[in-house]
């Protein structure tokens, strides 16, 4: 069968095939349970049927399913690795497809011996995987159009990088702010001039974000914090006047126990953090210094509820940044036998469910 171009290359994900195939990063009775069939020479040919239990979205099938082309099979009696996956048939969902709960999105077939040590790693690829997927889709339904920005790096260990912005990008992310998240589909990592560069200039906003603009405008659209000095509608009009058409937009994030100068007429009625007024006032004093093309992007706490509601009340925001929200909760998959040599054998409760929508991988 030829390589189905609807999936990464297993090569994309470069992964550590020796460990993998030597079950270093597998439940150690997964291991054991491989080296025990081998060792009494067993080989029952399976039926392996995974699932989850939410309504999501399938990620990291095709980083699984690169584990199992990389990592099933066994060492050989010269020493050498003899590769089984050729002797596999897996059936599979395609990356981004919705999946209901208890839905199976992919099959194993084969000689239980040969893959039984992989489990703990394709599990934990798509578990992972659809877990940012799903939050992503979330804020993007929730903003209705506008772009989400996807900024979650800093929450998690780096590692993590690749394949999470490769999900949001599935997912419906317009951007991702770091080049390992984009590298799987060739793009690079967008972001903001931030706090510690406009503190590096002395806590000069404009000045930080000319000498960025001058430097990156080319590349990037340049967006600017303009909240260090804690008066966010006076400092946006600042650099948009400064920068001119090198600015693309400004970025609120007053944090969530401040009230930003831009509201201080409201007194003790005044909303903290970034909110619905103090969008409309930065938009209103932009407008009414002539800067109507630049953009307000609101970041600072938010998640598909806060979207929703800065969107109900017609908040003139034109993108999200959402952070660690994205990475919250769980997606848990699970794999069963449910066939041994062609017979039905599975834990109660947990019997074959036939799945028309499963491809064939090649």
């Amino acid at each position: 069968m030829a390589p189905d171009p609807l999936r990464l290359d297993p090569a994309t994900f470069q992964l550590p095939v020796g460990r993998l195939r030597a079950g270093y990063y597998s439940d150690a009775y997964f291991r054991s349970t491989k080296e025990l069939l081998e060792a009494q020479d067993r080989h029952p040919r399976v039926l392996m049927q995974v699932f989850q239990k939410q309504e999501s979205l399938l990620g990291g099938v095709d980083e699984a399913i690169a584990v199992l082309k990389v990592g099933a099979g066994h060492i050989g009696s010269d020493g050498v690795w003899v590769p089984a996956w050729d002797d596999l048939v897996v059936h599979a969902l395609y990356e981004g497809d919705r999946i209901e709960p208890r839905e199976t999105v992919m099959t194993i077939e084969g000689d239980y011996a040969q893959f039984a040590h992989l489990e703990t790693v394709y599990l934990g690829c798509m578990a992972r995987r659809s877990l940012v997927m799903r939050n992503v889709r979330a804020v993007v339904d929730a903003a209705r159009g506008k772009d989400i920005m996807f900024f979650p790096a800093r929450h998690d260990h780096w590692l993590v990088q690749t394949g999470d912005g490769w999900a949001a990008h599935i997912a419906g992310a317009i951007g991702v702010s770091t080049d390992a998240q984009a590298s799987w589909w060739g793009g690079r990592g967008i972001g903001t001039v931030p706090h510690a560069l406009i503190a590096a200039y002395g806590g000069d906003t404009v000045a930080a974000a000319r000498a960025f603009a001058d430097r990156y405008k080319d590349t990037i659209n340049v967006t600017v914090l303009v909240d260090f000095e804690n008066d966010s509608a006076r400092t946006a009009v600042e650099v948009a006047d400064a920068l001119g058409p090198d600015l693309w937009g400004v970025r609120l994030d007053t944090s969530e126990t401040l009230v930003d100068e831009a509201l201080a007429d409201l007194g003790d009625d005044a909303p903290r953090g970034v909110n619905v007024e103090l969008a409309r006032r930065v938009r209103t004093a932009l407008d009414d210094a002539g800067h109507s093309r630049v953009k307000i992007v609101a970041s600072g706490g938010f998640d598909a509820t806060k979207i929703q509601d800065f969107e109900d009340q017609g908040a003139p925001v034109d993108a999200y940044g959402v952070g660690s929200s994205l990475l919250r909760g769980q997606n848990d998959f699970t794999a069963d036998i449910v066939r041994v040599d062609g017979n039905p054998i599975s834990k109660v409760g947990r019997e074959e469910r036939p799945n028309p929508r499963l491809v064939r991988v090649a």
